[in-house]
């Protein structure tokens, strides 16, 4: 009889745990509305110049470079591959795009498979800026460098020509299952100085924020600390994980780079980040991306390129990548 107690007794702690677990932990994980925090990263060989099914915007160039040209090695951001990616298909010879092994390798997640002769390479932004600067790089495309990046350039004795050449919008996303549709700016930075910690408070569940934060010195690290003028959490709350996830990256990358079909942008102050209110001003975070090029870069082709991408051809090119030029807003 003793045993059979103390059997009970035993399976009904099992059970209490499970059940806790369940109710504590499972149920809440598998309806979090978190699913906005997977991972992804870019194909890059949906970019590939010269390539018959490449995503690219083949909008048309007068500018053509031969090739005994002295040509400008091209790298950039992950949300700008599509940019510099279409330039290089416009504007340079076929054959210039060169693989290790001769061949694109489906592995090609961070550019180790582009040879060293290529004039296309992908370092994505910290790799990438560090190419730019020891020289390997010629023109590289991203969001506007970060402080501790302009440092480094500094110490070394770079200085950098920064050409803004594009807009975009800078962009917080959720969960689709999140009913919170719209934020407003004071709300987005109350979450990220750890004054706001659950959606209740902005018209959303009774559910924790769960913040998602970037690696620093990347491009969308670097505009969210501008945006929060360096005064935003650095880590999550341990218990963060039970609740429901918010991110930041900008708009292109989210929507049509990486897009998934669980996420959506939120509307900041009532303005949702479409080309429209990108355009006419109406939505509140548009920032300006970039052609950086070391000053003392003696390849004249590196500013002639510049100069292109800011004609009308050029512009033309950006938004047929689905950004937003600059001289045709």
């Amino acid at each position: 009889m003793k045993k059979c107690l103390i059997i009970a007794a035993l399976l009904l702690f099992f059970i209490s745990v499970n059940v806790f677990l369940y109710a504590a932990v499972t149920s809440r994980v598998g309806n979090n509305y978190s699913g906005v925090n997977q991972t992804r990263m870019v194909d890059v060989a949906k970019y590939l110049p010269f390539e018959k099914d490449s995503q690219l915007a083949r909008t048309g160039s007068s500018l053509h470079f031969s090739n005994e040209d002295d040509l400008p090695v091209l790298d950039g951001a992950a949300a700008l591959v599509p940019v510099y990616a279409s330039i290089i298909d416009a504007v340079y010879p076929e054959g210039t795009v060169t693989y290790k092994g001769g061949a694109f390798s489906d592995d090609n997640q961070y550019g180790e498979n582009f040879a060293s002769d290529s004039v296309m390479q992908y370092h994505n932004t910290i790799r990438g800026f560090d190419a730019l600067l020891d020289g390997s790089v010629d023109l590289f495309f991203t969001a506007h460098p970060s402080g501790q990046q302009l440092e480094s350039a500094r110490q070394q004795g770079v200085e950098l020509e920064i050409v803004p050449i594009g807009l975009e919008a800078f962009v917080f996303f959720v969960n689709k299952k999140n009913p919170v549709d719209d934020l407003s700016i004071d709300a987005v930075k109350g979450i990220y100085r750890g004054k706001i910690k659950n959606w209740k408070v902005v018209g959303g569940p009774d559910r924790l924020i769960d913040p998602l934060i970037r690696i620093r010195n990347s491009g969308s690290q670097t505009m969210m600390e501008k945006f929060m003028e360096n005064d935003m959490i650095s880590r999550r709350d341990i218990f963060a994980v039970f609740g429901a996830s918010i991110g930041y990256s900008f708009r292109y990358y989210l929507s049509g780079m990486v897009a998934n079909e669980n996420v959506k942008m939120l509307s900041l102050n009532g303005a949702y980040p479409d080309e429209e209110n990108i355009k006419n001003g109406t939505y509140p975070l548009v920032a300006s991306f970039y052609a950086v090029y070391r000053k003392d870069n003696e390849n004249q082709n590196v500013k002639k390129l510049v100069d292109w991408i800011l004609t009308k051809e050029g512009q033309e090119l950006i938004e047929g990548c689905g950004y937003i030029g600059r001289s045709l807003r």
